[in-house]
């Protein structure tokens, strides 16, 4: 039986974001087939899994950047694909993989960027927009860079630039691809912690692709493990993350003991030993 019979902890409320039986592809290459997820609302959910698993397109899906082969992706109750995109913007930001800034653009002007959704003709730049993008930027420590050149900066930097830029789009849901990378493990910890604080202190719903497995663990409300396009489990890390699920999704020997410091799962991986021991008894079972 499969992680997802057993461990499937689905809420049957509606919430905001869901995705219903979408099959997922670029050109003719399926990556996911009749996929179906339901993202909690106010959660911190995280989606994990090996490279090449689908995890990136399952969150180009739900923010509207991919268009599913079939299936669809509902965003309040409505195919997001219907939505205008100015609406869509002004409920659900995203942080992709990699982003791109204008040649010549400083860190301010960028992270102004993001209150484009909340601007109209009846509705020009405000001193609330300027409050917006100033604590944007001091939440995620760029204050200081604002009047730098976003190419002129370090990955670390430029990614908490991006980073700003996606706070200051004040969206209730907030989908960021991998937002630690290029950081050291300070600065993975710095985001991750506002991350929680985002969740924690102001509601939003958040959906982040991790590759860490252990930060996955200590900070997601809601997990979805992915192995080659199908849901293997979801749901609270604490009642998912065992060593045969990660076995099953990663292939990976391993133990799960509680953090020390947040009683969260954490996965220690087997010894190289210990692991070249057991291949060799399902190695010798395999010819029996």
């Amino acid at each position: 039986m499969s992680g997802a019979d057993k461990k499937n902890t689905r809420r049957s409320t509606v919430n905001r974001l869901s995705a219903e039986n979408v099959t997922l592809a670029y050109d003719q290459r399926v990556i996911a087939e009749q996929l179906s997820v339901e993202i909690p609302d106010h959660s911190f959910t995280v989606v994990v899994g090996p490279n090449a698993c689908g995890k990136s397109t399952l969150l180009r899906a739900l923010s509207r950047m991919l268009k599913p082969a079939e299936g669809r992706v509902l965003l309040d109750g409505q195919a997001i694909h219907s939505l205008p995109a100015k609406k869509v913007a002004r409920t659900l930001g995203l942080l992709p993989q990699s982003s791109i800034a204008p040649d010549g653009i400083t860190v301010g002007d960028l992270v102004a960027r993001g209150r484009y959704p909340h601007q109209s003709l009846l509705r020009q730049w405000s001193s609330e927009d300027e409050r917006v993008v100033r604590e944007s930027m001091a939440r995620t420590g760029v204050a200081d860079l604002a009047e730098r050149y976003v190419d002129e900066l370090s990955g670390g930097q430029r990614q908490r630039v991006w980073i700003a830029m996606a706070l200051a789009q004040e969206t209730p849901l907030l989908l960021l691809d991998e937002p630690t990378t290029y950081l050291d493990i300070q600065h993975q910890i710095d985001v991750l912690d506002l991350c929680a604080d985002l969740h924690e202190e102001q509601g939003r719903t958040l959906v982040a692709v991790l590759h860490d497995l252990n930060h996955a663990a200590r900070y997601a409300t809601h997990l979805i493990a992915l192995r080659e396009g199908r849901v293997m489990a979801q749901g609270a890390p604490e009642d998912i993350v065992t060593a045969e699920l990660v076995e099953e999704v990663f292939g990976l020997r391993c133990q799960v003991i509680d953090d020390p410091e947040t009683g969260t799962p954490l996965v220690v991986p087997a010894a190289r030993a210990s692991r070249a021991k057991a291949d060799v008894r399902k190695a010798e079972t395999t010819k029996v």
